[in-house]
């Protein structure tokens, strides 16, 4: 019986001395990531995330682990970008407004009816222009821009009415986020623009604070705007793309495997989820109807174009002749 005890005892000294050196072998060998995002766990980003992850964890055999975090679990797009911007393992969504606080330029790609066809918008990411952009990113804000190629969706308007035409909108507080391109955008359409962060859109609709809001339909859908607001307008004023970054000192103690899988992986991330937003329009369409919404389609999308061409004109710290060069690549 004693050396039953004495052997089952040993056996168990010996499994967990194996387990602790396994487990320091996996903490040594283990970049653990979070991943934090404003929006909901039931919209393709998310999707997209998820897929990124799950490519980037098989990819590297489990040296790379990630924690995704939905709904604002981080913080807010400022908070998560400052803790982003400070140093920390987070990976996080960005867009070329946010991006623009660092270089302007990149302002530039958030804009109007910048393009028809989001495909195009490859154009842009395979051009000197945008290598240039990222490059001076990296170097004047330590933020590593993965890939800035991942559709958000064609953004419409929400509201209590339908909206055809720029005199529908005239006089109207619409909620904007806190992103210059937007303000001027909405400003040129005759409305008053009102800034919001994402969380505070449902209350500030629900109290009057904003009498509209627009993003795209997986949006309208996953915040529930449908529930205060029961119009939808489709303008498609921004074809919005957006994408990940990572504080590039973190990034670049990663060995370069790593960097190169993490990389490849968000572009290919970001042609996952283009595919996934131009293929259900429609779906979320039936979706938001089944929740009694009404859509609009009924749009002089030209008079809305008329009306912002001169948003183009407003930023002065851009480079100069910059957007005419990047017409001359969506156009090529």
């Amino acid at each position: 019986m004693l050396k039953t005890t004495r052997r089952t005892l040993a056996k168990g000294v010996l499994a967990a001395l194996f387990a602790a050196s396994a487990s320091a072998t996996a903490l040594a060998a283990d970049y653990e990531i979070r991943i934090g995002h404003v929006t909901s766990d039931k919209e393709p980003v998310h999707q997209a995330i998820e897929q990124f992850s799950k490519n980037v964890e098989e990819m590297t055999d489990g040296r790379v682990t990630f924690q995704i975090f939905p709904n604002a679990q981080l913080g807010s797009n400022p908070e998560v970008y400052e803790q982003m911007r400070a140093g920390a393992p987070i990976i996080t969504v960005s867009d070329p407004g946010y991006l623009s606080d660092f270089v302007a330029d990149f302002g530039v790609l958030g804009g109007p009816y910048l393009m028809e066809d989001p495909r195009d918008f490859s154009k842009l990411i395979a051009s000197d222009l945008y290598a240039d952009m990222k490059d001076s990113l990296r170097a004047e804000s330590d933020i590593e821009l993965l890939s800035l190629n991942w559709l958000f969706g064609s953004r419409h308007m929400l509201s209590d009415k339908a909206i055809s035409n720029p005199e529908d909108i005239a006089g109207m507080t619409f909620r904007t986020p806190p992103n210059a391109m937007w303000v001027e955008t909405f400003d040129a359409m005759g409305a008053r623009p009102t800034q919001l962060a994402w969380a505070e859109v449902y209350s500030g609709l629900s109290a009057g604070v904003v009498e509209g809001a627009e993003a795209p339909l997986p949006s309208l859908y996953g915040a529930k705007l449908y529930e205060v607001k029961k119009t939808i307008s489709l303008t498609g004023h921004f074809k919005g793309f957006t994408g990940l970054v990572i504080n590039s000192g973190y990034f670049s103690t990663l060995p370069e495997d790593i960097q190169k899988i993490l990389s490849e992986q968000a572009i290919a991330a970001g042609e996952f989820m283009t595919d996934l937003m131009l293929t259900s329009e429609e779906e979320w369409i039936e979706k938001l109807e089944a929740e009694g919404v009404t859509f609009n389609r009924d749009v002089d999308v030209a008079a809305f174009q008329e009306k912002t061409a001169e948003v183009y004109t407003k930023f002065p710290d851009w480079t100069p002749g910059l957007y005419d060069e990047v017409r001359a690549i969506l156009d090529n």
